[in-house]
């Protein structure tokens, strides 16, 4: 079959997990034997402030690192109809522009024979809860949403016709352990700064630890004020900007720990849905302290896959642990590892994502389903 994504992008993954997720599924799409193919605007944010940030070569290092994704950029004169003309399945991810997802689904009531899904995986419906509200989402055969408190938000709200449980994971193909690498330094951690939704978080569970532990730690991510530069310079953190997620998996063999640091809605609002990278640090094999949030659906096991810390002090006592207890450290990396490859990998994904087209898809949709798990 045919997947047709309209992502705010593919290319650029600068301050955009969402790219992370969907290089992984797609990879394993094309490893099923269906077709992908991205569709990303023209002014994407992301890919702007990359090009902005690192240059042109960030987006040809991209196309170097996987070859096998195909990105199309649109424009406000793109014919989508003529580009979903042979599609099987469209998925629409959230920060799409308002009009072109009324458009989509116009599409699709007028006769199109695509299965069409709306995909969120940010906090909107509970910050912003009139932009998701004013969205067209009536001709949309289904909504993937990446938590069970996301999904039941869209339910008691009525928005869409089906709401599915689709929570992101690990691109197992790239995130994996690299025990070849030597250690360099400490602690590792891999976030941006965003809108000030953990910036105190930042302060009390990364840079106060890493301080006065004397940790030899580095930060790496994006939009980081000139005051939080400040901070991480006085705590004698290392600052080292972006870095291309394809990198990522090199970065974390060369530290012995990494955090995990989730951003304010999630844990008042949307309990039980964790950022990308914790699926991505425990398929490193890197030992994974967390602040405190609630895994309501059970994703993981607390206190073996990873540990948590209920405040600075905690956090100082949890890194030191981990970082002089070697037993410790191996036992918390093998049992992450094992977690990922059991059930939280893009493969696990595509097979709930089949699924789901399997209840909610198109007779084009079902029936070649059928065909290929008969062939099977």
């Amino acid at each position: 079959m045919k997947f047709v994504f309209y992502t705010h992008s593919l290319v650029s993954d600068w301050n955009h997990g969402n790219a992370h997720f969907l290089r992984g599924v797609m990879r394993d799409l094309q490893r099923r034997g269906h077709d992908t193919l991205a569709l990303e605007p023209q002014d994407a944010w992301s890919r702007v402030n990359l090009v902005r940030d690192q240059g042109p070569a960030a987006v040809e290092a991209f196309h170097q690192a996987f070859p096998q994704h195909r990105s199309q950029i649109y424009s406000e004169r793109f014919d989508h109809e003529a580009a979903l003309g042979d599609a099987d399945v469209v998925i629409v991810h959230e920060w799409t522009e308002p009009q072109l997802i009324e458009r989509l689904g116009r599409i699709r009531r007028d006769g199109a024979i695509f299965t069409l899904l709306f995909h969120d995986t940010h906090h909107r419906a509970v910050s912003a809860q009139g932009d998701i509200a004013g969205l067209a989402l009536d001709d949309y055969d289904g909504v993937l949403a990446f938590g069970q408190t996301l999904r039941e938000r869209y339910l008691r709200a009525g928005w869409g016709k089906s709401v599915f449980t689709w929570h992101e994971a690990a691109d197992d193909a790239l995130f994996r352990a690299l025990p070849d690498i030597e250690k360099t330094g400490d602690l590792i951690w891999i976030g941006n700064w965003g809108d000030d939704e953990r910036s105190a978080e930042i302060g009390e569970f990364l840079i106060r630890p890493a301080k006065d532990l004397k940790l030899d730690t580095v930060v790496r991510g994006v939009r980081y004020p000139d005051h939080a530069l400040d901070e991480l310079r006085k705590a004698g953190v290392a600052y080292g900007g972006w870095i291309a997620n394809a990198d990522v998996p090199a970065a974390f063999a060369h530290h012995k720990a990494t955090i995990h640091i989730p951003r304010r809605p999630y844990v008042e609002h949307l309990p039980g849905i964790p950022t990308i990278r914790v699926f991505e640090a425990l398929a490193c094999g890197i030992p994974l302290i967390s602040a405190p949030w609630n895994d309501v659906e059970h994703l993981f096991d607390t206190g073996s896959d990873y540990l948590v810390a209920g405040d600075c002090e905690e956090m100082k006592k949890r890194l030191r642990d981990v970082l002089s207890d070697t037993d410790l450290a191996a036992s918390l990396a093998a049992a992450g590892l094992e977690t990922i490859k059991t059930r939280h990998t893009c493969r696990h994904r595509v097979d709930e994502l089949l699924a789901i087209l399997a209840r909610c898809g198109t007779h084009r949709v079902t029936a070649n389903l059928q065909s290929r798990e008969a062939a099977e």
